[in-house]
């Protein structure tokens, strides 16, 4: 589970998941780029040893261009950033579904696009390398009320990972997507918050997982760092979910 001498990029790296798994991946020895389009946010992992922050919008092809010059070669990298659009098909107008795909699905397909070659002269030199995409059991996995977008582009993740994985399997540049299951992270609560009974919502939440609680960050970290650590060297091209029995 060592990331030692490992260099790691996390994006949506300001809070929820993407916080946790760029303290995670320091914890276990990497050099972490968090990114993060929010820089305040990024104040939280301020001091936090193995941890540079850099502000990246990845809906924007020009900051990605430009931040894959300016860092080293990365040994591993978490496209974490994501957006929750709530409702069925008839909720949801071509602005929300432009948007959930510019940043679910085409943030990703750009990240691995400017990263992936560096990636690979890791991969060559050092005998592995890692993409880990963040995906959902609300995807091709499950279907979920009001999860028309979401669930369409999550599945599109899984897809694109799977492509990806096979591309690049015989360079040992590996690809796999991470389907969580309902987890307690600041845009849960917001979602549960802007709901019309907010103490109704967070009980429907709990009650869709068969361990009988939400999910912490903590419960997603340790796959985190083993799926871009070498410990998972023989794994690509995965759905892995932890999704607390959703699934089963």
């Amino acid at each position: 589970m060592t990331l030692t001498n490992k260099t790691i990029l996390i994006t949506a790296a300001g809070q929820g998941m993407g916080a946790a798994s760029a303290r995670a991946c320091a914890a276990a020895g990497a050099s972490v780029i968090a990114t993060d389009v929010n820089g305040d946010l990024l104040g939280n992992l301020a001091g936090v040893a193995g941890i540079e922050t850099r502000v990246l919008d990845v809906t924007k092809a020009d900051q990605i261009a430009a931040l894959a010059v300016d860092l080293p070669d990365l040994d591993g990298m978490f496209n974490c950033a994501g957006v929750v659009h709530h409702g069925t098909v008839l909720d949801l107008t071509d602005d929300d579904w432009d948007f959930a795909v510019n940043l679910n699905v085409t943030s990703m397909v750009r990240m691995c696009r400017a990263f992936v070659p560096g990636l690979l002269r890791r991969a060559d030199s050092q005998g592995s390398a890692a993409i880990l995409n963040m995906a959902s059991m609300a995807s091709s996995e499950k279907g979920f009320v009001n999860r028309t977008a979401y669930g369409a582009t999550k599945a599109a993740v899984i897809g694109l990972t799977k492509a990806i994985a096979a591309d690049f399997v015989a360079q040992n540049l590996r690809c796999n997507a991470l389907c969580p299951g309902t987890v307690d992270t600041p845009s849960l609560q917001g979602r549960i918050a802007s709901a019309p009974d907010p103490v109704q919502a967070e009980k429907d939440f709990i009650a869709r997982q068969p361990m009988g609680r939400l999910a912490t960050v903590d419960d997603m970290t340790p796959t985190i760092v083993h799926l871009l650590s070498d410990g998972s060297r023989f794994v690509t091209g995965q759905t892995v979910l932890v999704d607390g029995g959703v699934t089963i």
